[in-house]
C-alpha cells in the first residue's frame, strides 16, 4: 500500500507524460503481480462498489475529529475532496501503528476494504475511524479514496498501457487490446497482460476505438478532396460488435458489455461470420433515424420489454470492419477495410444491421452544402477520413476529423448557482439559466463551462453578493445577467417544467449588451424543435 501511495504521489506532482510514464513504469516493473493488478484496476478510473454511505462517513469524520458537523461540512466545501478533508481534520498518531501499514495493495483491497462490507455499521465506523487514526495523512488519503471510489489520476489509458509496455517489453497496441474489456484484477490477469506468449483468449474482448478530433480549420485546406471519405456523422451510441466462437458481442464505447441491452442486434450478429469485428452506431431506427431522445427510451435497461423493442427499434449502422476472418484488420488502409465492410454487411441477412452512407461529391464546397441539411437527416455533421488511414488508437490527430454542424444558441438568465468540486470548491461555477415563459423564468438548461477564470471570479463575487435564497448548496440570485448558451440537441421532455431538455449545453458568452427582458422565451426555444429551425439565438 505504500509504494502506491507512493506511485500516486508522483503522478499527482508533475504534468510531465514522460514523467508519469517513468513512475508507473518503475511501479510495474518491482510490483507483485496482484499489486500491479489492483493498481491498473484504479488507475484506470474504475471503482469499486461503494461500501458504506457518504452521511455515514461524514458522521464518523465528526466523531473522529472532534468538530462539529457544520464545521465538517464548512471545511469539506472549502476543499473539495472529501478525502483530503479526512486527512486534514483527523488527528493521526504521531506513530503509526505497524499493523496499520504492513499490507500490500492488494491486502489492502481484499482483506480490508472489500472485507468491510461483511460487518454492521457500528463494527464498520469502528474500524474505518481506526483506520483514519492509525495511518499516517498520506496513506488515510488514498485509504479513503479507494473507500468512496474517489481516487482519481491524471493518466490515460495511453499512458497507462505505455507504461505496462515499458516495463514488460510487449508492444503498445497489445497491452491496448488486452486492457479492452472487463478487467478483472487479479495475479493471473496480470501475468495474463504480460505474458508475450499469450494471445488474447477472451473471445469477447474487443479492440481500442479510434476516436475523431473536431476539426479546427476549412476543410479544403486538408487536401484533395478524392483523398477523403465522407459519412455523415450518427447521433446514437458507438459500439464494436464481435462475432467469435459463435457467440455475440456488444461493446460501448465506454467498455461497457451491453449484449442483453439490445437483442435484435445480437441477434442479426448470428448471419456475421465467426472472427468479425465492426465499428459503428447504434441508433433508434424506423424507416430512418429517430431523435437521440428515443434511443435513451432504450438505455441502461438490462431487460427490454417487446412492447419498447417494437416502440423504438435498434439498428446498428457500420463503418469500419476491424477484424474479418480472425485477421486484425486495423494496419490496412480505410478503403479495403471499407471494401471488407461492404462485403460483410450485403451478406448479413438481418436488416437490423446496414452500412453507413459514403457522401460522395466532387468538391469540399459541394460537401459543406450537403453538411447544412444534417440536422433535417437527424445527424450531427460529417465525418471526414483519409482514405489511405489505419484504423489508430485513442484520439489521435490527422487522419479522422469531426465536422459537426453548427450548434443550437439562445440567451437565457442566471436563476439558480452552486460551487463546484475539486480545485473550483469554493467558487460558484455551476449555473441554472431559464427562459422567459409569459412573465415567468423556468429553468431551461445547467452548465459550468465556457467561462474564463476571470469571468467565474467576478460572477462568483456578484452571486455572493446577490444570493436571494438559500437551497442546501444551491443560491438563486437576482435575475440580473443573461448568457448565450451552445447545445448539441433539443427533445421534448416530461420530466422538466419547460417541457423540453437540451443536450450538452455550454455557456458561449456572457451577454453583458442585453437586459434580462431581452432574453428568449420558452415559445422561441421550443421553434427550435422543428428539424428546420434557424440555430442562431437571437
Amino acid at each position: 500500500m505504500k509504494r502506491f501511495v507512493e506511485l500516486y504521489e508522483a503522478l499527482d506532482a508533475t504534468t510531465s507524460t514522460n514523467a508519469k510514464v517513468e513512475a508507473m513504469r518503475s511501479y510495474f516493473a518491482t510490483a507483485d503481480s496482484d499489486d500491479a493488478a489492483w493498481a491498473i484496476y484504479f488507475l484506470s478510473g474504475k471503482r469499486m462498489k461503494r461500501l458504506v454511505k457518504r452521511a455515514d462517513l461524514k458522521e464518523w469524520l465528526v466523531e473522529v475529529s472532534g468538530y462539529e458537523l457544520w464545521m465538517v461540512e464548512e471545511c469539506y466545501a472549502s476543499v473539495g475532496d472529501f478525502a483530503e478533508t479526512v486527512s486534514l481534520l483527523v488527528r493521526h498518531q504521531a506513530a503509526p501503528r505497524p499493523e496499520a501499514m504492513d499490507l500490500s495493495l492488494s491486502g489492502w483491497v481484499e482483506q480490508r476494504l472489500q472485507a468491510l462490507g461483511d460487518n454492521d455499521p457500528a463494527k464498520q465506523a469502528q474500524i474505518v475511524k481506526a483506520w483514519w487514526t492509525d495511518l499516517p495523512a498520506s496513506m488515510c488519503f488514498i485509504a479513503t479514496k479507494l473507500l468512496t471510489g474517489g481516487l482519481r489520476v491524471g493518466v490515460s489509458q495511453l499512458l497507462l498501457a505505455k507504461a505496462i509496455a515499458a516495463s514488460s517489453g510487449l508492444p503498445r497496441p497489445v497491452i491496448l487490446h488486452r486492457l479492452m474489456g472487463n478487467f478483472v484484477p487479479s495475479a493471473e490477469t496480470y501475468e495474463a497482460l504480460v505474458d508475450p506468449n499469450t494471445a488474447a483468449s477472451d473471445a469477447s474482448q474487443p479492440y481500442p476505438f479510434f476516436l475523431a478530433s473536431p476539426i479546427e480549420k476549412d476543410p479544403g485546406d486538408l487536401g484533395l478532396r478524392g483523398e477523403w471519405i465522407a459519412e455523415w456523422k450518427w447521433d446514437g451510441i458507438r459500439a464494436q460488435v464481435i462475432r467469435r466462437g459463435g457467440r455475440s458481442y456488444i461493446w460501448s464505447r465506454g467498455e461497457e458489455l451491453v449484449t442483453e441491452r439490445f437483442p435484435e442486434i445480437e441477434a442479426a450478429c448470428a448471419s456475421l461470420p465467426d472472427g468479425t469485428v465492426l465499428d459503428g452506431e447504434l441508433l433508434a431506427w424506423k424507416d430512418g433515424v429517430l431523435p437521440f431522445s428515443q434511443l435513451q427510451r432504450r438505455l441502461n435497461r438490462k431487460k427490454v420489454s417487446k412492447k419498447l423493442m417494437s416502440e423504438v427499434p435498434i439498428r446498428l449502422v457500420c463503418y469500419d470492419c476491424m477484424e474479418a476472418d480472425g485477421l486484425d484488420l486495423r494496419d490496412r488502409p480505410l478503403v479495403e477495410r471499407r471494401q471488407r465492410l461492404e462485403s460483410l454487411v450485403t451478406d448479413a441477412a438481418d436488416a437490423s444491421i446496414g452500412l453507413s452512407e459514403i457522401v460522395a461529391t466532387e468538391t469540399w464546397e459541394e460537401l459543406a452544402t450537403l453538411r447544412q441539411s444534417a440536422r433535417e437527416r437527424g445527424v450531427e455533421g460529417l465525418m471526414l477520413k483519409q482514405a489511405d488511414s489505419v484504423y489508430e488508437t485513442g484520439r489521435k490527430r490527422g487522419s479522422w476529423w469531426k465536422w459537426k454542424i453548427d450548434p443550437y444558441t439562445v440567451d437565457a438568465v442566471l436563476i439558480y448557482a452552486q460551487a463546484g468540486s475539486g480545485r473550483r470548491a469554493t467558487l460558484f461555477t455551476d449555473y441554472t439559466f431559464a427562459v422567459w415563459s409569459g412573465k415567468d423564468l423556468l429553468p431551461l438548461a445547467k452548465a459550468y463551462s465556457g467561462l474564463t477564470d476571470k469571468e467565474i471570479a467576478r460572477l462568483d463575487r456578484w452571486i455572493r453578493g446577490n444570493t436571494i435564497e438559500r437551497f442546501g448548496p444551491v443560491r438563486s440570485v437576482k435575475a440580473e445577467h443573461v448568457f448565450e448558451l451552445a447545445f448539441e440537441g433539443i427533445n421534448e421532455s416530461k420530466r422538466n417544467k419547460s417541457g423540453v431538455a437540451v443536450r450538452f449545453p455550454r455557456i458561449l458568452r456572457w451577454r453583458e449588451d442585453k437586459r434580462p427582458e431581452d432574453a428568449d422565451t420558452l415559445e422561441q426555444v421550443r421553434e427550435l424543435l422543428r428539424p428546420d429551425a434557424d440555430t442562431s439565438g437571437s
